[in-house]
C-alpha cells in the first residue's frame, strides 16, 4: 500500500547524486562562504555539470528534462549543505525554464547552451522598489522603437544581480494591470544596464543581491520571451516551480538542523545525563520531525501536480510553499534553542540556517500572499 508514496528508483538515484555532491562540494565550505560573503560560482558550475543547471529544461534544449519532484529532491539535498546556494541554483533553473518554455527558437539557441552549462547565469526580475506583493503594479516600462524596445526602470532584490549575465525582466509594454506586462531577456553588458550596491542581508550571504537599474536600455524585440502581454502569466508560471524549490530548500535546511539537534542533545550533558534523555527534549524533537515530514509530503504532492499541469497546481504550490517555509523556520528555531547558548554561536551551523531560512517566508511571494492564493481558489471552487 505504501508503494504509491515511495520515490522511484530513478528518483532515489537523483537524490543520492545530489546528496553526494552536497557532502563533497558544499557542506565542508558553506560556513566560509557565509562568513566571507563568497559567491561560489565554481560550485554552481560543477552542479551544472551534473545537469542541475537545467533540471526541467527539455533534453532537446540540452537540459535533463526532469519533473518538479526531481527538482525538489535536488534542491532539498543541496540545501542540507547551504540553503543560500541551493536557492540561487533554483532561481537560475526557473529563468532557464522560462526561456525554454516560452522563448523563440532563435532566443533558445542563443542563450540556453550557455545557461545549461552555467557558463552564463540568469536572474528573474519581477520585484520593484514600489511593487513587491502587488507585482502587477510594476512600473518598469518598455517602449517599442522600430525593431527594439527602450527599457527604463529599476528591479529590486535581484539574486545574482551584477554577477549574472542574463536577466528575464518583467516590464510594462501596454496598459496598467497584468495584461500590459511582457518579459524581455536583457544582457548584463547592454548599454544602460547597471546595478546597485550589494545588499547587506541577514542571511543568504553566498549569493549577491542588488538592484538592477535600466536606463533607456535598447533591447532587440527578438528578445521578447513569449508574446507581448504574456509576461505576467509567464512570471506566475515560473513562480509555481520557484515556490516548490524554495519550500524544498527549507526542508533540506530544517532536516540538517534536526539532525544536528539530535546529535547535540545526545552528547550534551546536564544534571548528570544527556539532555536527550529528558522527556521535554524528546517531545520537542518528535514535533520537529513530525512537522517536517508533513510539510515534505505536501510539497512532493504539489510538485507532482505542477509536473502534471493539474488544474489545482497553483493552489497546491502555494500551500506547500507556505507550510514548508513556516515549518522549516520553526524547526530550525527549536534546533537552535536545543543547542542553548552554543546555538547562537557561529561555531555551530544552526545559526546560519536560522538566518538563511528566515527569508523563505518572504520571497517567491510572501506567506500571507500564499494564504490569499489558497483562500481565493477555495472560494472560486465553492
Amino acid at each position: 500500500m505504501t508503494d504509491q508514496f515511495d520515490l522511484t528508483d530513478d528518483q532515489r538515484e537523483i537524490q543520492e547524486l545530489a546528496r553526494r555532491f552536497t557532502a563533497d562540494r558544499i557542506t565542508p565550505i558553506a560556513a566560509e562562504w557565509d562568513e566571507k560573503h563568497i559567491f561560489p560560482r565554481d560550485v554552481v558550475k560543477a552542479a551544472a555539470e551534473l545537469g542541475f543547471g537545467a533540471i526541467y529544461v527539455g533534453e532537446e534544449s540540452g537540459g535533463i528534462g526532469l519533473g518538479r519532484l526531481e527538482a525538489a529532491l535536488i534542491m532539498e539535498a543541496m540545501a542540507y549543505g547551504c540553503p543560500s546556494t541551493s536557492a540561487f541554483i533554483s532561481i537560475h533553473n526557473m529563468a532557464s525554464w522560462m526561456l525554454d518554455r516560452f522563448g523563440s527558437a532563435e532566443l533558445k539557441a542563443r542563450y540556453l547552451p550557455r545557461l545549461v552549462t552555467a557558463d552564463w547565469l540568469a536572474s528573474y526580475c519581477l520585484t520593484e522598489p514600489s511593487s513587491g506583493s502587488d507585482a502587477a503594479a510594476l512600473k518598469t516600462r518598455a517602449v517599442r522603437d522600430g525593431d527594439d524596445y527602450i527599457v527604463t526602470g529599476t528591479k529590486q532584490f535581484i539574486s545574482g544581480a551584477g554577477e549574472n549575465e542574463l536577466y528575464l525582466v518583467m516590464c510594462r509594454t501596454g496598459d496598467e494591470g497584468p495584461k500590459g506586462i511582457s518579459c524581455l531577456a536583457i544582457e548584463r553588458d547592454m548599454p544602460g544596464v547597471s546595478f546597485g550596491a550589494n545588499e547587506k542581508k541577514l542571511g543568504w550571504h553566498s549569493q549577491p543581491t542588488r538592484a538592477v537599474i535600466l536606463e533607456e536600455v535598447r533591447v532587440p524585440a527578438a528578445n521578447l520571451v513569449g508574446a507581448e502581454g504574456e509576461g505576467f502569466r509567464i512570471a506566475m508560471m515560473g513562480l509555481d516551480g520557484g515556490r516548490l524549490n524554495i519550500g524544498a530548500c527549507s526542508l533540506g535546511g530544517a532536516q540538517r538542523c534536526l539532525d544536528e539537534a539530535v546529535a547535540y542533545t545526545k552528547d550534551r550533558k546536564q544534571f548528570g545525563k544527556p539532555i536527550a534523555d529528558f522527556q521535554n527534549t524528546q517531545f520537542t524533537l518528535a514535533d520537529m520531525a513530525t512537522e517536517l515530514e508533513a510539510a515534505r509530503a505536501l510539497l512532493y504532492v504539489a510538485a507532482a501536480k505542477v509536473t502534471a499541469n493539474a488544474p489545482d497546481k497553483t493552489r497546491f504550490a502555494a500551500m506547500a510553499k507556505r507550510l514548508a517555509t513556516d515549518s522549516g523556520s520553526s524547526v530550525v528555531d527549536r534546533a537552535l534553542q536545543l543547542h542553548g547558548g552554543y546555538g547562537y554561536l557561529q561555531d555551530y551551523p544552526v545559526e546560519r540556517f536560522w538566518r538563511d531560512l528566515r527569508v523563505h517566508s518572504i520571497l517567491e511571494g510572501t506567506n500571507q500572499v500564499m494564504r490569499m492564493i489558497v483562500g481565493r481558489d477555495l472560494l472560486r471552487q465553492g
